[in-house]
């Protein structure tokens, strides 16, 4: 009778374990949906500022047409990705925006007529909270896929996702070389400062 209870029990505890790995994977999938969703988000917001900026900074900045149009084509791109909803058109969209912002940032600090317009620097501000909102989801993502495929991978947890068949989660990709990984001469340019 008693190899009965241990047998039931144990059987309760396996069921158990199933259940809630099973349940685990499903929650943390959801949340990496809604984390590149919030990307998304986050980079339509920062591609709804930028028409803003343009439109108060341009009577300033006649003369850098180049980089107004490198921002409204970044900003065609954030849109586009968002509505695909791909992974790497949207990393790829964000990185071009990324590129372009501080070499705004720059034009800016430099223009003193630009600096003392508020609605600029309100933009900018906004502009600099939705970049750190956009990498803190992006870091949630990283964590969350991370921790979907250790689960995968490791004892005992794998037996569940295979008889589920989860599969690995590919984050963000991160490429080891490009366009995006340079660092120009505008962003390393040093701002004045007048006391």
């Amino acid at each position: 009778m008693e190899f009965l209870y241990l047998v039931i029990g144990l059987s309760v505890l396996v069921v158990f374990y199933i259940i809630s790995n099973y349940n685990w994977f499903q929650a943390t999938l959801v949340r990496i949906k809604a984390s590149i969703q919030d990307i998304g988000n986050q980079l339509k917001r920062q591609a709804s500022l930028i028409p803003n900026l343009e439109s108060s900074a341009k009577g300033y900045l006649k003369h850098e047409k180049g980089i107004f149009k490198s921002l409204t084509d970044a900003r065609k791109a954030v849109d586009a990705a968002s509505k695909s909803g791909n992974m790497s058109d949207i990393t790829k969209a964000s990185d071009s925006l990324s590129k372009v912002l501080p070499q705004i940032q720059v034009l800016v600090e430099s223009n003193p007529e630009i600096k003392g317009s508020n609605v600029v620097t309100k933009l900018m501000d906004e502009l600099r909270d939705t970049s750190d909102k956009l990498m803190y989801a992006r870091r949630t993502l990283i964590d969350l896929s991370a921790d979907f495929n250790q689960k995968i991978m490791v004892f005992p947890s794998n037996m569940v996702a295979n008889l589920f068949r989860f599969k690995q989660q590919k984050g963000l990709d991160t490429p080891d070389s490009g366009a995006h990984l340079e660092v120009t001469t505008a962003e390393t340019k040093d701002v004045k400062v007048s006391l």
